[in-house]
C-alpha cells in the first residue's frame, strides 16, 4: 500500500474514531500492510505503555464503511513532573500517523488536536513529519537516525564498514574464535534487564520498569531477539533487537565498562547484522541518537550517515515546545547525580520516574 493512492468522489466519506481494544488485529494488519507501518505503530506499543504506567491508549483509527484506512497510535502521557500530553506514540522513536493519502493523515492530526483540547493537555508530539498546517511546529535539531543497508554477503558486509571500525571489529572476531568474546541467544530478560539498567545509570538516565520490558517482549515475541555478550565467562553486554519488515531494529543495548576492551557492543552488532541478513533482512536501523552524544558518533564510525528527525508538535496548554531530553542543561545536575547513584537505589527509584520521559 501507499501513502497516497488515490480517492474517488463517490466513495463513502472516512470517519474517525478511538481504537479499541477488539480492534488490535485489525489495526496490526493494517500496519503490516502499509508502507509506513511500524513495530511502533502496532497495537503493542500503546498497550505496553498502558501495562507499564498506567498511561490510557486513545489511538486513533481511520474509516471508510468497513475498512481500516489510517491510524494514528496515541497514548494519554499523565507525567508527575511534566504534566498531561499526548504522544504518537510514546517511549518510542517514531509511530506518526499513517493513512491512505495525505488527507486522512490530516484528519487523524485534526482529530487528535480536538482530543488534547478537550483533555486540556500541555502539548501534541507526533513522531513523524507528516505534511500538516503551520500550527502544528516543527521539532528538529535533537535526534538523529541512523540505517545501514544489510548485504547478504558477509564479505560485502564487512568491506562497507569503515576501515578503523572495520580494524576494532576484527579484533572481537578474533577474540569470538579464540574463545575469550562468547555470544549467546537468551531466553528471557531477566539477564538483559540487569545489564540495561546498569548501563543506564552509567549514563545517567532512569530505567523503565520491568513491566515495561515483559510487556513489549510478550506482545512482540515472534519479532524479538535477546543476545548476550561474555567476556572470559562474565555477560558484560546485552542487545534486544527488533524484526520489522525487513529491516532490523537494535533497539536497546547496553554495556558494562568492561566490555569496551573486549569490544563486546562491535561484536553484537555485528552477530546481529549477520543473523538479520541469513533471515533476509535488507536495512539495520541503528535508532535514533542525541545530536553529537557518544552513541551519536559511536553510530557514524559504522558508516551509517545521520539522518536529522523532524517530529511535529501542536502546543494547547504549554507556551513553548518541551526540551526533555538529557542534554537541556536545566537536567545535567540529575544526570551527574544519577550517575553517583548506587545501583541497587537506582534500579528502585528508576521505574517510578522513567514515566516522566516518554
Amino acid at each position: 500500500m501507499t501513502a497516497a493512492a488515490a480517492i474517488s468522489p463517490r466513495e463513502a466519506p472516512v470517519t474517525i474514531r478511538k481504537a479499541t481494544l477488539g480492534d488490535a488485529a485489525a489495526i496490526d494488519a493494517y500496519v503490516e500492510r502499509h508502507d509506513a507501518g511500524t513495530i511502533f505503530h502496532r497495537a503493542g506499543w500503546a498497550a505496553a505503555a498502558r501495562a507499564a504506567y498506567g498511561y490510557d491508549d486513545v489511538s486513533l483509527l481511520a474509516w471508510r464503511d468497513e475498512d481500516i484506512v489510517g491510524a494514528l497510535p496515541l497514548v494519554d502521557v499523565r507525567a508527575p513532573l511534566l504534566g498531561r500530553s499526548l504522544v504518537s506514540t510514546a517511549f518510542s522513536v517514531a509511530g506518526g500517523p499513517i493513512g491512505d493519502d495525505a488527507q486522512i493523515v490530516n484528519q487523524l492530526a485534526d482529530e487528535a488536536a480536538a482530543l488534547g483540547e478537550a483533555l486540556g493537555v500541555n502539548y501534541l508530539e507526533l513522531r513523524s513529519n507528516p505534511s500538516l498546517p503551520p500550527e502544528w511546529a516543527e521539532k528538529t535539531g535533537v535526534y538523529a537516525a541512523f540505517e545501514l543497508p544489510l548485504p547478504a554477503s558477509e564479505k560485502d558486509n564487512l568491506a562497507m564498514i569503515p576501515r578503523k571500525r572495520r580494524a576494532e571489529l576484527r579484533k572481537a572476531i578474533k577474540s569470538a574464535q579464540a574463545g575469550d568474546l562468547k555470544l549467546r541467544i537468551a531466553s528471557d530478560t531477566d539477564e538483559f534487564y540487569g545489564l540495561y539498567a546498569a548501563s543506564l545509570r552509567d549514563h545517567g538516565t532512569p530505567i523503565f520498569p520491568r513491566r515495561f520490558l515483559d510487556a513489549l517482549v510478550g506482545g512482540y515475541a515472534k519479532e524479538v531477539e535477546i543476545s548476550i555478550a561474555d567476556w572470559h565467562g562474565a555477560p558484560v553486554a546485552a542487545l534486544l533487537s527488533f524484526y520489522d519488515k525487513g529491516i532490523v531494529r537494535p533497539y536497546y543495548i547496553g554495556a558494562l565498562p568492561a566490555a569496551r576492551a573486549a569490544r563486546a557492543a562491535e561484536y553484537l552488532y555485528w552477530s546481529q547484522m549477520r543473523r538479520a541478513a541469513e533471515r533476509g533482512c535488507a536495512r539495520f536501523d541503528f535508532g535514533r541518537s542525541k545530536i553529537g552524544s557518544g552513541p551519536y558518533h559511536f553510530k557514524k564510525l559504522w558508516g551509517a550517515e545521520a539522518q536529522p528527525l523532524t517530529y511535529r508538535m501542536r502546543l494547547v496548554r504549554a507556551a513553548e515546545i518541551p526540551d526533555v531530553n538529557p542534554n537541556n542543561p536545566k537536567f545535567a545536575a540529575f544526570v551527574s547525580m544519577w550517575r553517583r547513584m548506587p545501583l541497587a537505589a537506582a534500579n528502585r527509584i528508576g521505574p517510578m520516574i522513567a514515566g516522566n520521559f516518554p
